[in-house]
C-alpha cells in the first residue's frame, strides 16, 4: 500500500461522519461533498502528486464545514469559521501522511539568508488544500455571477461547476 492511499480512509471516514451528524442540509450540498470525496479518493488511487491532492481534499473540507453551518442555519462570520476549523481539523493532520515540499526562491532584498532573500520550503500539500479552499469558497460566487450572465440555470449547476473548477485546477497542478 502506497503511502498516499492511506489517506483514502480518512476520507470516508470524514464522509461518514459528517452524513451521520448532519440530518439537514442545504447547499453546499452532500452532492458537493461527495463529488469532492470521490475526486480526492480518485486522485489517491491513481497516484498523483501531492499538491493535486491537496486541492481537493482542501475544497472537501471547506464543503463540509459549509455543509454543516448550512444544516445549523448558522451565517456570517460563524460560518467561516466553521468552515475555518473544517479546514484545519482536516488538512493539518493530514501533512504528516503528505510530507512533500517545494522550494519557493524569494529575492526581494538583503543578502542570501535574510528574510526578504532566501529559499523557503512550502508544503505542497497545503499549498494545494488553500487552493482547493479557495477555489471551493468562490464557486457559488460563480455560480451567481454565471447564472445572471445567461439568464437560467442548469440542474446541477452549482455541483457542475465545483467539480469542473476543480477538475481543471487540479490537471494543470499535475501537469505544471
Amino acid at each position: 500500500m502506497s503511502k498516499h492511499s492511506k489517506l483514502f480512509p480518512f476520507i470516508l471516514v470524514a464522509l461518514l461522519i459528517s452524513r451521520v451528524l448532519i440530518s439537514r442540509v442545504e447547499a453546499h450540498c452532500p452532492l458537493c461533498t461527495a463529488g469532492i470525496a470521490a475526486a480526492a479518493g480518485s486522485a489517491l488511487a491513481l497516484g498523483v502528486r501531492t499538491v493535486t491532492i491537496g486541492l481537493f481534499v482542501g475544497a472537501f473540507a471547506v464543503s463540509t464545514g459549509m455543509w454543516f453551518a448550512n444544516s445549523k442555519g448558522v451565517t456570517g462570520v460563524k460560518k467561516f469559521l466553521i468552515a475555518l476549523i473544517a479546514f484545519l481539523v482536516t488538512v493539518v493532520p493530514l501533512m504528516s501522511v503528505m510530507p512533500e515540499y517545494i522550494p519557493v526562491y524569494i529575492s526581494l532584498a538583503g543578502d542570501y539568508g535574510s528574510l526578504l532573500n532566501r529559499t523557503y520550503l512550502l508544503s505542497s500539500f497545503l499549498g494545494g488544500s488553500l487552493i482547493g479552499a479557495i477555489l471551493l469558497a468562490a464557486t457559488p460566487w460563480f455560480n451567481k455571477k454565471l447564472t445572471e450572465l445567461v439568464g437560467k440555470r442548469i440542474p446541477f449547476q452549482g455541483v457542475v461547476l465545483t467539480i469542473i473548477s476543480l477538475t481543471v485546477v487540479g490537471v494543470l497542478l499535475q501537469v505544471l
